[in-house]
């Protein structure tokens, strides 16, 4: 009788051992009635399957997207009396995968990415997404955060994680049990946001993907400001975008062919030595050239912040070769028209005044950028960075890790990335140089030519867009970076090369390219066409430092 009642209380108490263990199923309406820590289940209902229709500018794109019926949650969690993080979950009310996928924000979050969650919801997966704890109408908008630090801790860490951890519980209320698999993907300050589950919370993801991380946020910001400076404390310094298509042929001009393609792309930046001295303007000044205050200031934006006192770098600079395009120069660094704020400076005077000096009137000229990066690093810096390098507890809980950044980017300088990822061979015993031979095992980086902030540029960017899907076999591994991770994370075949396409409505694909796994860069094999990417193979490149 006593062996057997010890049997019984073992099946009772079981399923809260052991997370995995089947649970009751409960309908979509009834998860309201959820009990979860600090979390509320506010709504719940099955949206039937129709089309989801993709919010300005997403919809220039695309204006919509087909989705199977669902299960839609939203919820949120207040951890501290100053705490409201909204969150959604979408549940597939049939063929569900078995797994999860929960996706990164943007700039200073403020909305629930849902336009992110529609691609992995397609795909089978169960996907969620948070306002990061407030809710803004555009990213760039930090005046939330002044007087609330709770609201900043739930910003730089907490809101991402504690999605990751109600939504299980929510997906083992609905199905029955947990997912066989927990993905993560983000880009920007999603980034940020993925590298800081790995950091800090190394088992909530089996799989994660970072894309252009955010995740020197400290420095990145001064950086910002730095390029403030350049050109707008003098007036004469600022750079029209009608000029930057001249900076850019004179760049491809000195280093385009370097890789023994001439093909409007440079495969690896760090090569080039273009020197902004050589469009300074002879006679009179026109759109071909720049005047001796713009080169100053280009050539300050392309060699990066530096301590005045130390000379130490704070962050790379902007590397030359693909500064014309819309939505890279124009939009990230010099603004539209004079008048006009870019929006680096837009979130740096938004952060100083609101995260960091709580002062609204704070004023860029005053920056100072040793003793101001310092209190920063000092006050921000445990909070908002996710520059830990150490990632052994991530590995060691099985975890796979691709990150990519687009050589084009104007946003977060490219470089930071390689930087990151040397640190992390330094700190995980790689002392033969090789960082590929250290971290090939768990973590990958791949940078892309000619991409800029998560896509777009000159070059391809496209591979795997968790927006709008990838426009080449989404579900290939060589061609879309999720099922790269699936595959190795599920299958422990770690991706080789990634193809990146470029693509467009009217001509369809233009070209495709192999991303190589750094220090790996893509060399042409001397014959057939450069813009397919089978005439290309993987190769290390001869130093370019």
């Amino acid at each position: 009788m006593g062996t057997h009642r010890k049997g019984l209380l073992a099946i009772l108490i079981l399923p809260t051992l052991w997370p995995g263990f089947a649970a009751a199923q409960q309908p979509c309406e009834r998860l309201t009635q959820l009990k979860l820590d600090k979390t509320t289940v506010t709504s719940s209902a099955v949206v039937p399957a129709g089309a989801f229709k993709f919010p300005a500018p997403t919809n220039i794109v695309a204006p919509s997207v087909d989705l199977n019926a669902y299960c839609r949650v939203e919820a949120v969690a207040r951890p501290t009396s100053d705490s409201e993080i909204k969150f959604e979950v979408w549940m597939p009310v049939t063929g569900w995968n078995g797994k999860y996928l929960q996706v990164g924000n943007g700039g200073f979050a403020g909305k629930i990415p849902t336009v992110a969650m529609t691609s992995p919801l397609q795909r089978g997966y169960a996907t969620a997404g948070t306002d990061d704890g407030h809710t803004v109408t555009v990213h760039t908008d930090a005046s939330w955060a002044l007087g609330h630090p709770e609201k900043i801790i739930d910003f730089g860490y907490r809101a991402v994680h504690l999605t990751a951890v109600q939504t299980k519980a929510i997906l083992r209320a609905f199905y029955g049990r947990d997912p066989a698999r927990a993905y993560f993907d983000g880009c920007s300050d999603g980034g940020r946001e993925a590298l800081m589950e790995a950091q800090r919370y190394p088992k909530d993801f089996e799989g994660i993907i970072v894309g252009a991380p955010a995740n020197d946020w400290t420095h990145l910001i001064s950086g910002f400001v730095w390029n403030e400076k350049a050109l707008q404390e003098d007036p004469a310094s600022w750079i029209p975008p009608k000029k930057l298509a001249a900076v850019q042929r004179a760049a491809l001009a000195a280093c385009d062919s370097l890789d023994g393609v001439k093909d409007g792309l440079i495969e690896d930046p760090r090569a080039c030595h273009f020197d902004p001295h050589t469009i300074l303007c002879q006679g009179s000044d026109t759109a071909e050239c720049l005047t001796a205050p713009q080169v100053e200031a280009l050539k300050n934006i392309n060699d990066g912040p530096k301590n005045p006192r130390t000379g130490e770098l704070l962050f790379p600079g902007y590397v030359a070769g693909d500064e014309a395009p819309l939505w890279d120069w124009p939009f990230w660094i010099v603004g539209f028209t004079a008048a006009s704020q870019a929006a680096q400076p837009q979130f740096a005077n938004q952060f100083f005044s609101n995260m960091m000096f709580d002062n609204p009137k704070w004023d860029f000229h005053t920056f100072d950028f040793d003793k101001d990066v310092t209190l920063t690093d000092k006050k921000m810096g445990p909070i908002l960075n996710s520059n830990d390098p150490n990632l052994k507890p991530f590995q060691a809980h099985g975890g796979k890790l691709i990150q990519y950044h687009g050589w084009s980017d104007a946003a977060i300088a490219p470089l930071n990335s390689i930087n990151y990822y040397e640190r992390v061979a330094a700190a995980m015993g790689g002392g033969n140089g090789d960082s590929l031979a250290t971290l090939g095992g768990f973590y990958r980086l791949f940078m892309a030519p000619g991409m800029g902030h998560c896509g777009g540029g000159s070059g391809p960017g496209d591979f795997g867009d968790l927006a709008l899907g990838s426009r080449l076999q989404p579900h290939d591994p060589d061609h879309d970076v999720l099922s790269a991770l699936e595959q190795w994370v599920e299958g422990g075949k770690a991706p080789d090369k990634l193809i990146a396409t470029k693509y467009n409505s009217a001509k369809g694909i233009i070209m495709t390219r192999p991303l190589c796994p750094y220090p790996q860069i893509a060399h042409y094999k001397s014959s057939g066409d450069t813009n397919d990417a089978a005439n290309f193979e993987c190769r290390t490149s001869k130093k370019t430092e």
